[in-house]
């Protein structure tokens, strides 16, 4: 029981995994949205945090990857579920994957050796850090509300949030469309 005054479960409910890579150390290149291939990722918890979906956005395009896990949100299906949805990309789009400290990454580096995507970690407690995934987060949020379970949502609807999301003109990119962004990019490098 803890005394008066004090947090219950501090450092004792949370897992903390080592060889973190913070973003203030490594990560210049890709603060700048400028270069393409830095991406955020979070997870959306469902009803009850026993659902979630996972979320990917790139930072210059503001393109946006929806990952179905459902009740799968440990951290091995996190990792399998991330690396999958990153396979169709271009190498020149999966440089760096920027993520809160939640124990879903606990699998960082397996992740990194398996896709060639550095992992690296927001400070605890600083959401500017990942601003884009913040934001892209409430956009997704007016699609699948608080409380949503994520085990009753059809990969086919989550797809579709996805296509929508891509297909909204952003101001951010001179109301341009992350689709249109991201096609644009990966021509150039045809």
């Amino acid at each position: 029981m803890p005394s008066f005054g004090k947090a219950a479960g501090i450092n004792g409910n949370r897992d903390v995994f080592d060889a973190r890579i913070e973003v203030a150390i490594n990560r210049a290149e890709g603060n700048g949205r400028t270069v393409p291939g830095h991406w955020e990722g979070d997870l959306i918890l469902g009803k009850y945090k026993r659902s979630a979906l996972g979320t990917l956005i790139e930072r210059t395009t503001r393109y946006t990857i929806l990952v179905p896990l459902g009740e799968h949100k440990d951290a091995t299906s996190v990792r399998e579920a991330y690396a999958e949805a990153f396979k169709s990309l271009p190498a020149e789009l999966k440089k760096s994957l920027t993520y809160d400290q939640g124990k879903e990454m606990s699998e960082h580096e397996q992740f990194t050796i398996d896709t060639g995507i550095q992992v690296y970690f927001a400070h605890p407690g600083s959401p500017w850090e990942r601003g884009t995934n913040e934001n892209t987060n409430g956009l997704i949020r007016q699609y699948f509300p608080k409380g949503t379970d994520f085990t009753q949502v059809s990969k086919e609807e989550i797809l579709e949030v996805q296509r929508k999301l891509n297909d909204r003109p952003r101001r951010a990119l001179g109301y341009l469309k992350p689709d249109e962004v991201i096609n644009q990019l990966v021509a150039l490098k045809t």
